[in-house]
C-alpha cells in the first residue's frame, strides 16, 4: 500500500476515527477548520469521483448524513459545508469528502487559504473522538 491515504483509510496510521464501515472510513482531519471536522475516504484506492462504485457512494453519503446530524447535536453550527475537491484540486490523490461544521461570519474561503494551520493537539482529538463517537452511537439507536 503505497498511498498514505489508503493506509489513513484502513488504519495502517494512526487516525481518530468515529465511524467507518467495510467501504469508508471516518475521522477526524488533523487541521480542523472548526472542531468536529472530519474527512470520510473509501477504504479502497480511488482517485476521483467519477470512479465511486455505487456501494462506495452509498456509503459516502449514508456516512455524511449521520455526521452532519452529529455534528449538529454537539458541536450547534449555524450550517454545514460538505465538499469535495477533484482533478489537480485533489491534493491527496485519494478520493475525500470533508463534512465541515461552520458559524455565522465565518468565510470558506478561508478554508482554501494557505494561512494559519489548525492542526489540534491530540488530547483535543481525542476528546472531540469521545463525544462525536457518543452522539454517532445514540443517533444509529
Amino acid at each position: 500500500m503505497e498511498c498514505l491515504v489508503c493506509k489513513l483509510a484502513n488504519k495502517i496510521l494512526p487516525v481518530h476515527v468515529v465511524f467507518e464501515d467495510e467501504y469508508v472510513s471516518c475521522f477526524l482531519d488533523h487541521e480542523p477548520y472548526n472542531e468536529g471536522h472530519i474527512m470520510i475516504l473509501p477504504k479502497k484506492h480511488i482517485y476521483d469521483v467519477e470512479e465511486l462504485d455505487e456501494n462506495t457512494a452509498g456509503s459516502i453519503m449514508k456516512a455524511s448524513i449521520l455526521l452532519s446530524k452529529a455534528i449538529k447535536k454537539l458541536f450547534h453550527p449555524d450550517g454545514i459545508t460538505i465538499c469535495q475537491n477533484g482533478g489537480i484540486f485533489n491534493e491527496l490523490t485519494h478520493y475525500h469528502m470533508h463534512v465541515v461544521p461552520r458559524y455565522k461570519n465565518q468565510s470558506f474561503a478561508d478554508f482554501y487559504s494557505d494561512g494559519e494551520i489548525r492542526i489540534e493537539d491530540e488530547m483535543k482529538l481525542q476528546e472531540t473522538t469521545r463525544k462525536l463517537l457518543k452522539a454517532i452511537e445514540e443517533l444509529i439507536k
